[in-house]
């Protein structure tokens, strides 16, 4: 990953409500009525002849429960109805396509104008039919009709209504499904649906005269009793149920890679990570009011800024639970500094401070005074919440212009899975303890900026065959060589963390995507020119791919495969001062203005967390032309974080003036 690439905000990041319209596959919605249908179809090729007995003795149990109970009312119905010519044509017809037309419509409907409900309601309608269709083959069932001793005349068969029983379009239809009637699900159940989306009191009022009628022709053509009218009501009931209880949104369970922050933070290493922004309000005044505004507007975008994390036991993992409400007062804070060194002394002491996680693990403070005419915000969020790149997006989220969106590159996994066995190979080879930093071991942090013309070190990088990335290496190695002597400690070779960005463009803002990959940076007594050729040389594993996908593999399925405890030691066991010593990053750039509740970006200066044990961690981050640094930096490696910020410059120009 290096300077050069764009920042982009994901086109996957949606509103609540936004996300909640996106409207399923017509093609994929298809393809479920026809696997509906294929499973009716199996229902409807069952033996007949071995089924045949049962349903008589079951239908004739519910004829003798209704005239038991005194509400056998389906032979005087069906009498007169027979004896109705155009009368009994409308209700054979209104049996035999009312039920499929008002439900059809409904789905259709909901499907174009509510598709928030359309999931829900399609669940819901599927569950009633596979619950209904296994009754129709454990409890077969004959309808009045099919049992003319009793007096009953099939008035559908009679009239050789189209469509329906006697009709050559449905000869192979299942005629011993009388429990429960799904004429009387499906009514009821657009019912529902028409109530859960609160329409139009018109329609409504037709639909409960359609479940009125219905009621009246299933058992007036006797093909239903009463009873079958009765027990479609918990085929509706208990569906709608368990599809509201299925579309209801899920907490969101802290992923492995994010778990993977929390069991590394310490009280002396808090994992919370950022950025310094600047603003120019020379035209334009910008306080606290001004960003919460701005962070209200647009905070259902942003679902960790309302969410915090809750405890599920040891054994499992925290999940995102909301918060309300925003406690706003400490969230976004405003303070007077004095200059820039009050400015940065401010943000070494937030940085120090654990973000407290019984509440949204983010927060914003405003600082007035650091320069005339500029106004610093500094943002701070947790890195359980996301990688560098994903917080950094979502600070752009709340700026102007949003970014343009980018594609997501071609899926190779061949590739990808030949990378990683490769991989594995070069970390298992490389896994060696690295001699040790001079570290405080407290909480206590230094920190420094700097920011220099992004294409003067573009172009170092192009004059040495180097990238920027190697650039910076090159920086820190030689800033370490000029600020820590070996008499304190410096030892010759410097093993850093470079992470690097496997999140896919367009992914969303939320989780941790990134991995990291070691380089011993050489950090004795030599030319800066030979330094950067050979950090260059090293730094091809950082461009191969192959211990990036590893690591990245190793990360994300350790976290999938271990236990919430196992994996905390895994995490604290790798990520620390026995393996690493630093950390230096080269986030993405964007080279377009953006602005802050109106006013202009000047500058964004990194804050990046040290690992547990880790000294010193630095960062440039590419905005508008300019590459700002950010240093982090523990007071027992030296005490005087800007002297060793200004050696990475010193180093920068010194390759820049060597290169003519």
């Amino acid at each position: 990953m290096g300077a050069q690439e764009a920042v982009t905000v994901p086109d996957t990041v949606l509103t609540t409500e936004a996300a909640g319209r996106t409207r399923p596959s017509a093609r994929k919605e298809l393809l479920l009525g026809l696997l509906l249908f294929g499973v009716y179809f199996l229902v409807t090729r069952l033996p007949e002849h071995a089924r045949t007995g049962p349903a008589r003795e079951h239908g004739l149990a519910i004829y003798d429960l209704e005239k038991a109970l005194n509400i056998d009312i389906e032979l005087s119905l069906n009498g007169w109805l027979a004896e109705q010519g155009i009368v009994r044509v409308l209700a054979n017809y209104e049996y035999a396509i009312t039920y499929i037309a008002s439900a059809l419509a409904l789905l259709i409907w909901l499907f174009l104008r509510h598709p928030e409900r359309y999931r829900t309601a399609r669940n819901a309608f599927i569950l009633m039919n596979l619950a209904g269709l296994t009754c129709f083959v454990l409890y077969p069932v004959m309808p009045p009709r099919l049992m003319p001793e009793l007096g009953y005349i099939d008035t559908v068969y009679l009239g050789g209504t189209w469509g329906s029983w006697g009709s050559p379009l449905v000869e192979h239809a299942d005629q011993l499904a009388a429990v429960p009637s799904l004429h009387m699900a499906w009514t009821m159940w657009v019912g529902v649906e028409l109530a859960r989306v609160n329409a139009k009191r018109w329609v409504q009022v037709v639909n409960v005269v359609h479940i009125l009628v219905t009621l009246y022709v299933i058992m007036a053509t006797a093909n239903h009793f009463l009873l079958d009218a009765f027990a479609a009501v918990p085929f509706v009931a208990v569906p709608v149920y368990i599809a509201e209880r299925m579309s209801r949104p899920r907490a969101a369970k802290v992923e492995g890679p994010d778990a993977f922050f929390m069991a590394v933070e310490t009280p002396e290493a808090p994992q919370q990570a950022g950025g310094v922004i600047v603003l120019d309000t020379s035209g334009r005044e910008v306080g606290r009011a001004d960003l919460v505004r701005e962070i209200r507007a647009r905070i259902d975008g942003l679902p960790r800024f309302r969410q915090r994390l809750a405890g599920r036991g040891r054994w499992r993992r925290p999940a995102w639970r909301d918060h309300a409400p925003v406690d706003w007062e400490w969230h976004v804070a405003e303070r007077r500094v004095d200059g820039m060194a009050g400015l940065r002394a401010a943000v070494a002491e937030l940085q120090s401070e654990p973000l407290p996680l019984d509440r949204p693990p983010w927060r914003m403070v405003v600082m007035k005074g650091a320069e005339p005419g500029r106004t610093a915000v500094v943002y701070l969020m947790h890195h359980v919440v996301a990688d560098g790149v994903g917080i950094v997006a979502q600070a752009v989220y709340l700026m102007e212009p949003r970014p343009e969106p980018v594609p997501a590159p071609p899926r190779r996994p061949l590739r990808r899975a030949l990378a990683t066995v490769v991989g594995l190979g070069q970390l298992a080879g490389a896994v060696t303890r690295p001699e040790r930093l001079p570290a405080a071991a407290a909480s206590e942090r230094r920190y420094s900026t700097m920011h220099l013309p992004l294409a003067e070190v573009r172009d170092i990088g192009r004059r040495y065959g180097a990238r920027v990335t190697d650039v910076v290496l090159c920086a820190v190695a030689g800033a370490l060589n000029r600020a820590v002597s070996e008499e304190d400690g410096r030892p010759g070779t410097c093993r850093v963390a470079v992470p690097l960005m496997m999140r896919p463009p367009g992914s969303a803002m939320v989780g941790n995507h990134t991995t990291a990959v070691m380089v011993d940076l050489p950090t004795g007594k030599m030319a800066e020119t030979d330094r950067l050729a050979l950090i260059a040389e090293r730094g091809r594993v950082l461009r191969s791919g192959t211990r990036a996908q590893a690591a990245w593999f190793v990360m994300r399925q350790a976290g999938r495969l271990m236990p919430p405890p196992l994996h905390a030691r895994f995490a604290r066991m790798s990520y620390s001062g026995r393996f690493l010593q630093g950390t230096v990053s080269s986030l993405p750039a964007t080279d377009r203005p953006q602005r802050l509740a109106g006013a202009p970006l000047t500058a964004v200066y990194p804050i990046v967390p040290l690992a547990p044990g880790a000294p010193f961690s630095i960062a440039g981050l590419g905005i508008d032309g300019e590459l700002c640094f950010g240093l982090s930096l523990d007071p027992g490696l030296t005490d005087d974080a800007d002297a060793l910020m200004a050696a990475v410059g010193d180093v920068i120009e010194e390759l820049r003036d060597a290169a003519g």
